[in-house]
């Protein structure tokens, strides 16, 4: 933890006339914050809470990469909404009054480069008192109505498509903990190229919304093909992806087993393709398209994959060329 006062010693004023200057000049001088009329578009809300011990700790984040990993999490739920950018963000922060101010400063830090790249404004929020830290964020953005991105929106037949490679980030975790101490790396995970390693950590620790993703999808479309897809992020796991697209389309997600997205340069063993389905915190968008638009956003889209499809009856992700469930595994879970 860095040095300086705690909260404690500070006290909640003081603290609050620090945090300010992350956000724009007054914004904090309410007792609520005030949001732009709308012309048009639907405002997107989602919230979300990152606690120490379950989503972050301090042997594998440092307090800059808490910040940035809280608001991409937020961010690319918007982005898996259709949003092309952030609007607004409201923070409440509850820790034990013995934290470091200074580390709290930096993960203002984190949160607010993370929200001058990719849009949005620290509109207020509120602190506590906790046994443990934790930061519960409130995401704000907006969407064109007729361009929102829903889940049951796939239908049988369509390309299942991704952004990116997954299981970067969970190898980026298993190379921190391993480097703290706290668990052993496995073996066949032992001798991995350093720019692979080097890309994992920085998956792992500064994450990117995909809203250059959602652009892409709006620039792609074929004239004459209506505005029908489904999507989600793949923030619990590519596998939870893909069960939460075939549920709510009523279609059976086929992953071809030769297309499987992999990180580039990463081995093809097995404890990859466990990370790539079940790793998690990959926040890559995991589209179900029409295989036209699928085409052209695939061409327009650098490192973006296709994966598989939906089959014509419901039931959980399988292979496609065998049908057989996928191994056992499931993405990340809060109760267990």
């Amino acid at each position: 933890m860095p040095e300086g006062p705690s909260l404690a010693e500070l006290g909640e004023t003081a603290l609050l006339e620090r945090l300010a200057v992350h956000a724009p000049p007054q914004q904090w001088n309410d007792d609520a914050a005030l949001l732009p009329p709308l012309q048009g578009e639907r405002w997107v809300i989602s919230t979300d809470a990152l606690v120490e011990g379950v989503h972050f700790s301090a042997a594998t984040t440092p307090a800059w990469s808490v910040g940035w990993r809280a608001a991409a999490a937020n961010l690319s739920d918007l982005a898996a909404m259709g949003c092309r950018r952030g609007g607004g963000f409201t923070v409440a922060v509850a820790a034990p009054g013995s934290t470091p101010v200074q580390w709290l400063e930096q993960v203002y830090a984190g949160m607010g480069s993370a929200l001058k790249q990719f849009g949005g404004q620290l509109l207020g929020g509120d602190c506590s008192r906790s046994h443990q830290i934790m930061l519960s964020i409130t995401a704000i953005g907006s969407v064109d109505p007729a361009q929102l991105i829903r889940r049951d929106g796939g239908r049988c037949g369509d390309w299942l498509v991704v952004s990116g490679p997954h299981g970067l980030s969970g190898l980026g975790l298993k190379l921190l903990q391993a480097a703290a101490g706290q668990q052993e790396l496995p073996p066949e995970l032992q001798h991995l190229d350093p720019p692979l390693q080097q890309a994992a950590i920085r998956a792992h620790q500064e994450p990117q919304p995909r809203f250059d993703a959602v652009a892409a999808l709006q620039a792609s479309r074929p004239e004459g093909i209506p505005w029908r897809l489904g999507g989600t992020d793949s923030s619990d796991g590519l596998r939870r992806s893909l069960e939460l697209l075939g549920e709510a389309s009523g279609c059976q997600p086929e992953l071809d087993p030769e297309l499987l997205p992999l990180p580039p340069a990463a081995p093809h063993i097995e404890a990859m393709q466990r990370l790539c389905l079940d790793g998690g915190e990959d926040f890559e968008l995991v589209l179900a398209l029409p295989e036209a638009w699928a085409q052209a956003w695939l061409a327009l889209l650098p490192g973006s994959r296709r994966i598989g499809q939906l089959g014509a009856c419901g039931g959980p992700p399988c292979w496609a060329n065998t049908k057989n469930p996928l191994p056992a595994g499931r993405g990340f879970e809060h109760f267990i």
